[in-house]
């Protein structure tokens, strides 16, 4: 398939890229609310979302490799919007009064309320995360030259990752934990993450090839400027 430069704004999308956009949106609000429920796997004590966030890199992935960085980018931050506006949600529900007969605010502000500080490292960590990943990719398909897809998705996901891993430990529960533990949860949940990653590649491979085929797509972002705060470049 030939190499395409990044389609120009406002094209129309297809059902394939919205459902690619619905699937990256619904696990990115999934793992919010579920990452509150810690779970033991294999011995390693990780939230109950490491089940679901690390789709959201994968849909990422598909949507840089496919449609570009600069569609990528679009949908990142909307994922941002829809995220904030459930938080919103939740937190007018917590604060409204209850009715009398029901006895279940205590068990919903424990499980859904969010600390402020834990809310600002969740939307820093998504935002650096994910547009580390989308940036690595693009950067890495163009140097590749479309080559070696196992590489590129791997590669942008340790990085993206980490960095995920790194700046929401560190905002959520630095001073409030010992250094070693801090930085043992940070790499547990890196590789957890990222061997998920690794895990799916056949999975992702059939996903990329079928929307390459479906959409006639397979952009490569030579001219684009990666600014992430450029939404409508």
């Amino acid at each position: 398939m030939s190499q395409r430069s990044a389609p120009p704004e406002g094209s129309r999308h297809s059902s394939w890229f919205v459902g690619i956009v619905v699937i990256f949106v619904t696990c990115l609000i999934t793992a919010n609310i579920t990452a509150v429920k810690l779970v033991n796997l294999f011995g390693f004590v990780l939230p109950a979302a490491i089940l679901i966030f690390p789709l959201s890199y994968i849909t990422g992935d598909v949507l840089t490799e496919v449609y570009g960085y600069r569609t990528a980018r679009r949908v990142i931050w909307l994922g941002f919007l829809c995220n904030l506006v459930t938080v919103v949600a939740i937190w007018i529900g917590q604060v409204l009064p209850p009715a009398s007969f029901w006895d279940g605010q205590g068990a919903y502000e424990r499980i859904l309320g969010y600390t402020p500080r834990l809310l600002a490292a969740s939307f820093l960590a998504y935002l650096v995360g994910e547009f580390a990943n989308s940036f690595v990719l693009a950067k890495m398909k163009i140097a590749t030259k479309g080559r070696w897809l196992w590489c590129r998705t791997i590669g942008s996901t340790l990085i993206g990752q980490a960095l995920d891993s790194l700046v929401f430990m560190s905002l959520a529960f630095a001073g409030t934990i010992p250094f070693s533990g801090l930085l043992g949860a940070v790499v547990t949940q890196w590789l957890a993450k990222s061997m998920y990653e690794a895990l799916v590649t056949p999975f992702t491979y059939l996903v990329v090839n079928f929307l390459k085929r479906k959409e006639g797509k397979d952009v490569y972002d030579h001219d684009t400027r990666f600014n992430p705060l450029l939404i409508s470049d």
